[in-house]
């Protein structure tokens, strides 16, 4: 019968220490996401206060959307790039407020054209700057011109049918853009680009609601890559494998620490050369065997932890008593055990996994727990029961008879604590549900109150209304 509580505990912390590095990256990749999250925000905060001191913009207030365009170029662009954990793209450092280009993107000279018509801003700004800087898109060099001016000219020359303007204008547009390209010796869509913004989005009026509009879409980019994080972040069956893999490494280490252990205490010292060929096959496949058991546990535990929400040390108990009960089950069955001989063993390696699981447990967290033997007798009872099944039938039936004559033969101050606790865990975990479910706000005041009230809280300390509760935190 396999009773490798401890073993089992060791495979149970390598899972746990697996569960917690996954945890932990995700800790990191979160925090990672807000600090990005807020250098994008922050580039939208530059933005808006460029634009408050409209007095320091270029140009007449018919034109200074013109600068306002430039900003809102660069400030979105590295926004766009931080939410994404990306470095900075964009930058005013290095070009003149009247130079050639207003901005670098990405290594290239860029020069924003916002002047109000499709052909006034082909001729008079495309054209026109070309005039004076004819090898301007020599080095990459292109334009930006308003998003929605763009895809007018896109759909005309690409044949599609544009609403609003006549044949003469739609001419002109394509003379424009014959020019630009004679002029460049490039192809359109290599010299002009579209802009971040739609030409009516930077004027004076409309910039604040459109720099909220960028802060919205770019909190929603963060929620959308914070759920992608902990999605990658939530145990998978790649994850799974790797614990497996662990508790294998580990397994395989115990089982081989073991025989040679044994082997040493039987008079022979490996490091001496008194082990035969014959010891070292056989120490061999113990190893193997520990590897692969020790896999398959570790991929248990995982699952248990990860699934069903237990603590890695009751989820090793929880295997061990699995393990234990299989083993006695089938002897069971095979007529090598009776019914009373199976009901009492396995009580006794459940509450053995039980008190292991509890003593791993407080050797972690460092906190000494009382074991009942009432509370064991108990735990055991139902972790023999879950773990059986419906394959036991008539095992489960007597199981039951003799828990119930196991409790009512305790003493009335035992039955008494045994209820109080069952009692106790039920109600307190309601009570801790309500008092801090978000959806039941108008209530929490009183689940508080009650949560607090059910674990012993002095009646004096706790906040029972609105006004002592603002009293305290606003005194």
């Amino acid at each position: 019968m396999p009773r490798n509580y401890v073993a089992d505990q060791f495979v149970g912390v390598a899972v746990n220490d697996v569960n917690l590095q996954r945890q932990a990256a995700e800790v990191q990749a979160l925090l990672s996401q807000d600090q990005s999250f807020a250098r994008a925000l922050n580039e939208v905060q530059k933005v808006r206060d460029f634009v408050g001191s409209p007095e320091n913009i270029l140009g007449s207030q018919l034109t200074k959307h013109g600068e306002i365009a430039e900003h809102v170029e660069v400030g979105i662009t590295n926004a766009r790039s931080y939410i994404q954990g990306g470095a900075e793209r964009a930058t005013f450092e290095g070009v003149g407020r009247t130079a050639p280009s207003d901005y670098i993107l990405d290594g290239v000279e860029v020069q924003s054209k916002f002047i109000n018509g499709i052909n006034n801003n082909l001729d008079k700004g495309i054209i026109g700057h070309l005039g004076k800087y004819p090898d301007f898109t020599q080095d990459g060099g292109y334009y930006h011109i308003p998003k929605d001016q763009f895809s007018v000219i896109d759909k005309i020359l690409k044949g599609d049918q544009v609403d609003g303007l006549n044949q003469k204008t739609i001419d002109t547009i394509k003379a424009n853009v014959r020019e630009i390209e004679a002029t460049t010796g490039d192809d359109f869509y290599n010299v002009v680009k579209p802009s971040t913004s739609n030409y009516g989005e930077v004027q004076q009026g409309n910039i604040h609601n459109t720099l909220d509009t960028h802060e919205q879409e770019l909190s929603k980019e963060n929620v959308k890559l914070k759920e992608e994080i902990s999605e990658t972040h939530k145990a998978s069956l790649t994850d799974g494998l790797k614990a497996a893999g662990v508790a294998a490494i580990v397994g395989g280490t115990l089982s081989f620490t073991s025989s040679l252990y044994l082997h040493y205490k039987n008079g022979k010292n490996p490091f001496k050369g008194d082990l035969t060929l014959e010891d070292w096959r056989k120490l061999g496949i113990d190893t193997a065997k520990g590897a692969a058991v020790g896999g398959v546990t570790g991929g248990v535990i995982y699952g248990l932890t990860n699934y069903a929400s237990l603590s890695a040390p009751f989820a090793a108990a929880v295997v061990s008593a699995g393990k234990s009960l299989s083993s006695l089950f089938q002897d069971y069955r095979n007529g090598y055990i009776t019914n009373g001989e199976f009901t009492d063993m396995g009580l006794i390696v459940c509450a053995e996994s039980a008190i292991v699981g509890l003593a791993t447990a407080a050797g972690q967290t460092f906190i000494p727990i009382p074991i009942l033997g009432a509370v064991i007798g108990s735990l055991a009872g139902q972790v023999m029961i879950n773990l059986l099944g419906d394959d036991s039938g008539k095992a489960i039936s007597q199981i039951n008879e003799e828990l119930k004559e196991f409790l009512s033969s305790l003493e009335a101050t035992y039955q008494q604590v045994v209820k109080k606790i069952l009692d106790d865990f039920k109600r307190l975990g309601d009570l801790t549900v309500a008092a801090f479910d978000f959806e039941l706000n108008c209530r929490l005041l009183n689940s508080s109150v009650m949560l607090a009230e059910a674990y012993g809280v002095e009646n004096e300390k706790i906040l029972k209304n609105i006004e002592e509760v603002d009293g305290y935190f606003l005194k």
